[in-house]
């Protein structure tokens, strides 16, 4: 096959992709995988984990238990004991989730992108001016979770969480390929802004974004889990404390988690696109 013929063929297993995934009613598939998932019957769980085994990389050895009750219970499945420590270097920010390192890097005035050259603004993802201003010319880094990881995110550093804002949206797949085709993906999607302060009193803000099959997302800071079916208020006033490596919640399938810094903070020799990170790993480390 010629490079222009290896191209196109590429070109159109992305096509069919993008169509498979995104081109179908969103919100109604995303609403029946929320009550499918949730079906507890050892027949249709024990089926509908072999099916997803087959078209992924699903590898439960690290699980904390052998059988689930149910889809959604492997989903959201917890891991054994110890398995992903964290840095405990008070000056690195740690991955909060098992990932793979998408777009990242400096923040451009109040510009950031999902790809190189899509760009998106702080305004539309985090819709509050003044938290625009706090992470003015600072660092981003997007993590992508595919279906198969673990679906659980942790506190990348000690600090406190002092407010949750719900953004309601739609459920488009967060994958490559979709990045490349939807413009301003993430600010399109439902997602959770998850302002926090760390103990040196700088701003780290963590936006968990849901996608097809994962408009549900559970925060233990504010006791509920947000989805479509979220009744206002959807800002939520929050003073928790919480410890580097404690749990904040978790995904119902996979998705992607944007984390912002100040500008003093720079990424860590191992953050590069495309890497496979587990969460605890260092992602950060401030300067001076």
């Amino acid at each position: 096959m010629t490079v222009k013929g290896l191209i196109a063929a590429v070109s159109e297993q992305e096509d069919l992709n993008f169509l498979l995934t995104n081109r179908i009613p969103r919100a109604a598939v995303t609403r029946f995988m929320g009550w499918f998932s949730k079906i507890e019957n050892p027949y249709v769980c024990a089926a509908s984990i072999a099916l997803w085994r087959l078209f992924s990389d699903l590898d439960l050895a690290e699980a904390k238990k052998a059988e689930f009750r149910s889809l959604h219970d492997c989903f959201t499945r917890e891991l054994k004991d110890g398995l992903r420590p964290f840095d405990p270097d008070p000056a690195i920010v740690t991955s909060p989730s098992d990932a793979i390192i998408g777009a990242h890097g400096a923040i451009e005035d109040t510009e950031l992108f999902q790809i190189k050259g899509a760009n998106y603004s702080l305004l539309d993802l985090l819709g509050m001016p003044e938290l625009v201003e706090t992470h003015r010319n600072g660092r981003f880094v997007t993590l992508r979770l595919t279906s198969s990881m673990y679906h659980r995110f942790h506190a990348p550093a000690d600090f406190r969480v002092e407010r949750v804002t719900f953004i309601s949206g739609d459920t488009w797949n967060v994958n490559p390929i979709a990045l490349k085709r939807v413009e301003k993906l993430f600010c399109k999607n439902e997602r959770a802004v998850i302002e926090t302060r760390l103990p040196s009193g700088e701003a780290l803000t963590i936006v968990p974004v849901a996608a097809i099959l994962v408009a549900s997302l559970r925060l233990h800071c504010i006791d509920r889990t947000l989805n479509a079916q979220t009744q206002a208020p959807t800002v939520y006033p929050c003073d928790a404390t919480v410890k580097k490596g404690d749990e904040l919640g978790w995904f119902e399938h996979g998705s992607t988690i944007i984390v912002l810094t100040p500008g003093r903070f720079e990424f860590c020799p191992n953050v590069r696109e495309g890497v496979r990170i587990k969460a605890g790993q260092p992602l950060l480390r401030k300067m001076g």
